[in-house]
């Protein structure tokens, strides 16, 4: 009966479960969370909420953000999501300088680490790419229209990130697949050139990131629904090592909730030096860490974090310049929301940092009363302080957490009626001029 109510659901054109996200400015200026529609920022160095400028409406999008992040600069940040819309902004003002309108609903978004484009990845598979003004500026053509460079043909494009040293830019995709591409000097052409793929994966891959440059290297380092957390050489497509989350959790999880479906990966964060992963887990209320050896070549299990079992995080984020990892726990999409209830729950673990690998003693998550700014920053990322009272909240946003992943990126299979309801009421038709 449930899966006959999501199908409908799905038909009808209901919105999916979005989570909610988080990202962290790499020199530590600024924090920002979305949630639903939502964008939500906080100016670490000034201490105070900031108010976006932009053109469209009063909200920074009108449907669920999918995507963010900071350039390596820091001096851009992007945001897109099921509205079709990819927005770029200068993070030195907060304002919007450029609003891409794409044909289908954005699942993932990157910046160059130059900051001269943005590329943005469709639910249909495709990278699109725009070129950004001299410096992230907005002085571009107007014809500077998205051009599409490489595509995973029909697979959902779940995670997409530039390498350190900007030649290559990852997709990864919900058909248990990584794609390794050189990224041109003129990608206007496409990115035709791939130079590996990591394969592996026995389930959709939910999130990559690559480590620091060590003596002209750097590797990647993926999660997916199978329950695993992987090592790769990516320059050759090697797999170097894996971690079986399951197997690692032993007591602290439910009868219920040992199978992969339950334990899909669905974030991870590497501290500043790479030395560190944290791993965020679809149903556990904490945070795993694992040592990552790159001289080695192995990841190792370090030791679990638990919060308390209302808590299950859906993003991380850290930077360059603290030993902070911010957590949240959020969603939006789900039956009966009202835009009131758009609350997230922040955390905040001290110490991320190599130091941790040695130390016998798991670092606390800090109280509220502790949290850099306090309430200030709390009321504004969260949407309200008193998170815990809002108990009916809390336990339909657990619920949907809980199998959140699968529900989003396994593949379902419908008859041939079905396919034809489906696209008569989807919201990713190509838009018209």
């Amino acid at each position: 009966m449930e899966d006959t109510a999501v199908e409908e659901a799905e038909v009808s054109g209901a919105a999916e479960f979005a989570p909610a996200l988080i990202a962290a400015h790499p020199h530590g200026n600024s924090v920002a969370v979305a949630i639903g529609p939502e964008l939500r920022v906080f100016d670490l160095k000034a201490g105070s909420p900031v108010l976006l400028s932009h053109d469209r409406g009063s909200r920074s999008h009108s449907d669920a953000i999918r995507a963010i992040c900071f350039s390596l600069s820091g001096a851009l940040f992007a945001s897109a999501g099921d509205d079709k819309l990819v927005k770029v902004w200068k993070t030195d003002s907060w304002r919007c300088i450029r609003t891409i309108t794409s044909e289908k609903r954005v699942s993932a978004v990157a910046i160059s680490n130059d900051d001269l484009y943005v590329t943005f990845a469709d639910k249909f598979g495709v990278v699109w790419l725009v070129t950004l003004g001299e410096d992230g500026t907005e002085q571009v053509s107007v014809d500077n229209k998205p051009v599409s460079i490489l595509g995973h043909y029909c697979s959902i494009i779940t995670s997409m990130k530039f390498s350190p040293d900007g030649r290559f830019i990852a997709t990864a995709d919900r058909d248990f697949k990584i794609r390794v591409t050189l990224f041109p000097k003129n990608p206007l052409k496409g990115a035709h050139e791939i130079q590996s793929f990591c394969l592996g994966h026995t389930d959709f891959v939910s999130c990559i990131a690559f480590t620091s440059m060590s003596e002209n290297q750097s590797f990647l380092i993926s999660g997916g629904g199978d329950s695993t957390v992987r090592l790769w050489d990516y320059i050759n497509g090697c797999l170097l090592d894996t971690c079986q989350v399951r197997d690692k959790m032993g007591e602290l999880l439910e009868p219920n909730e040992t199978d992969d479906s339950s334990l899909a990966i669905a974030d991870i964060c590497l501290s500043n030096d790479g030395s560190l992963v944290a791993v965020a887990i679809q149903s556990f209320n904490g945070v795993m860490l694992l040592a990552c050896d790159v001289v080695e070549k192995k990841l190792s299990f370090l030791k679990v974090i638990t919060m308390e079992k209302s808590y299950i995080p859906t993003s991380l984020a850290s930077n360059f310049s603290s030993e902070l990892l911010w957590i949240v726990m959020g969603a939006s999409n789900m039956p009966n929301q009202a835009s009131s209830q758009l609350l997230t729950r922040l955390r905040i673990i001290p110490c991320f940092q190599k130091d941790l690998i040695s130390s016998d003693n798991s670092p606390a998550v800090l109280e509220d009363s502790a949290i850099p700014h306090g309430e200030k920053l709390l009321l504004a990322l969260q949407g309200s302080l008193d998170i815990a009272k809002q108990e009916e909240v809390l336990a339909s946003v657990l619920a949907a957490l809980k199998v959140s992943m699968h529900k989003m990126l396994v593949k379902k299979h419908y008859s041939e009626e079905r396919r034809e309801q489906r696209k008569r009421g989807r919201n990713d038709k190509k838009i018209k001029n």
